[in-house]
């Protein structure tokens, strides 16, 4: 089965907003239609700021975490500093949880630090697209 890493930024984005190309990976993951991953932090990091910008949010967020039933990977220590060494310090636990998980994408909406990052890319390995190419992806799977 086809699998993601979802970045924070994602998360929060198909939670404010029911039309773009985040929410519909968000709802196609609780349909089972690819494997949705994340991290603890991710998953913190995306209900912390919902809960700062859009705290009325928050109870159906934690309802649709529920739901989407994502795996949960834990980089260690070591992983993340690995990545450190080739991307910005707060993305480094991003990447290395996507690492850590194997997953076939890293989506994220963070063109200049990953996406478009072709250092990150080439170093760590990973696909990393933003959430319109992911979904075409899945639409053709």
């Amino acid at each position: 089965m086809l699998s993601a890493f979802l970045d924070a930024n994602i998360l929060f984005a198909a939670a404010l907003s029911p039309t773009g190309a985040s929410h519909e990976l968000v709802r196609l993951a609780a349909l089972d239609t690819y494997r949705p991953v994340a991290s603890a932090l991710v998953l913190e990091e995306a209900r912390r700021n919902l809960q700062r910008k859009a705290p009325d949010v928050v109870p159906a967020w934690d309802r649709l975490v529920e739901v989407v039933g994502f795996e949960i990977v834990f980089p260690d220590r070591k992983a993340v500093e690995q990545a450190a060494g080739y991307t910005v310090l707060k993305d480094a636990p991003v990447v290395a949880a996507a690492q850590l998980a194997r997953v076939d994408y890293l989506v994220s909406l963070d063109r200049k630090h990953l996406v478009e990052n072709v250092d990150v890319v080439r170093e760590s390995g990973l696909r990393i697209v933003l959430p319109q190419d992911f979904l075409a992806v899945v639409r053709t799977t």
